[in-house]
């Protein structure tokens, strides 16, 4: 009786992952519906206002204040060295990558660039919009402000909005943007908002950031995650132009190379005028045969072969000359053993 081998766990998974067909016949592709444009509307009404109350010097900047006064990294010390680590999930370059392997991955299995293009698109949208606003407003962090209850602003800075939040928003709700399924979405936004909220909440408690930042921060990751529908269409075309750019570019290498002529086979060069009066003859090829080669010419004179010539002992050899020594095919003048 033959018993089949019972498959461990990691066999199983990747079976099943080789049974994916390819290309999902229908990719959900999030539109600009009307529910979208209104909660875009008011994300940007909330990020101008967060703008003027920190350009006016509101209560919004008292606060600030109040919170850097009160230096959290000085109140909970015990979690200083955890959150060191955690707000590494807002950095851009090592969330970048983990994010940009995934969909790599992903893209790899169901045969589009959809997922590294809108992922691309975001991040270029970021790095433009936060770094103008960044740049813009010139606002200076915690750390290097000069007077007390001031906005900070313009005065070559470039901490508002925060970096750090934006970039956990945008870089962890992709994965919720481009979820497979409803359930998945739901999930993945939950996530994606919690661990946002954590690492701008972070950038507070160490001082590198005022209150004020985080939540310009939050805003502008969303208006980027909410404004992603209007970049489909752009994607999409870029995508078709790459598929059809590693289209030509495979068959240009499949293309047999032109097979070269046999050597010795005429080759006839004719012009257009000369073709268009009379036809060319048709020559037949001539191998001309190779001369002989002369005789060296030697000067009349004595000549000794390669056997009669007498040795010399180089410049700086460590071999003393011997001078009774006979030349090579000359007889010996030592009389023969047993002669």
């Amino acid at each position: 009786m033959r018993t089949e081998r019972k498959l461990s766990r990691w066999e199983r998974v990747f079976a099943r992952l080789d049974r994916e067909p390819g290309r999902p016949a229908h990719i959900d592709v999030p539109r600009m519906s009307r529910h979208r444009v209104v909660l875009f509307s008011a994300t940007l009404a909330f990020y101008l206002a967060i703008v003027w109350a920190v350009v006016v010097s509101s209560w919004l900047v008292r606060l600030d204040w109040q919170v850097m006064f009160f230096r959290p990294y000085q109140q909970w010390p015990q979690i200083h060295a955890f959150l060191d680590y955690y707000v590494v999930l807002g950095q851009r370059g090592p969330t970048a990558v983990m994010v940009a392997a995934w969909l790599g991955w992903r893209s790899w299995r169901q045969h589009t660039l959809r997922p590294l293009l809108t992922l691309g698109a975001a991040l270029l949208l970021l790095n433009i919009t936060v770094g103008a606003a960044k740049y813009g407003m010139g606002r200076l962090g915690p750390h290097y402000a000069t007077v007390i209850g001031s906005n900070e602003m313009w005065r070559g800075g470039d901490i508002f909005p925060s970096g750090h939040t934006a970039n956990a928003v945008v870089t962890w709700g992709i994965l919720a943007y481009l979820a497979s399924t409803p359930r998945a979405r739901r999930w993945l936004s939950a996530l994606s908002a919690v661990t946002s909220l954590g690492v701008g909440m972070t950038t507070v408690y160490l001082g590198t950031h005022w209150l004020s930042d985080v939540l310009l921060g939050w805003a502008a990751g969303l208006l980027i995650l909410l404004a992603l529908p209007w970049c489909e269409s752009p994607i999409a075309t870029a995508e078709v132009r790459i598929l059809a750019l590693r289209d030509r570019l495979r068959s240009r290498r499949a293309a047999p190379a032109p097979a070269p002529a046999p050597v010795g086979s005429p080759s006839l060069v004719v012009t257009p005028r000369a073709a268009a009066e009379e036809p060319a003859p048709v020559r037949e090829p001539v191998t001309a045969a190779r001369a002989p080669r002369s005789p060296a010419y030697l000067a009349p004179g004595p000549h000794m072969t390669r056997a009669e010539r007498t040795p010399v002992t180089p410049v700086g050899s460590r071999r003393p000359p011997h001078s009774d020594r006979a030349s090579r095919g000359t007889a010996s003048a030592r009389p023969l053993a047993g002669g």
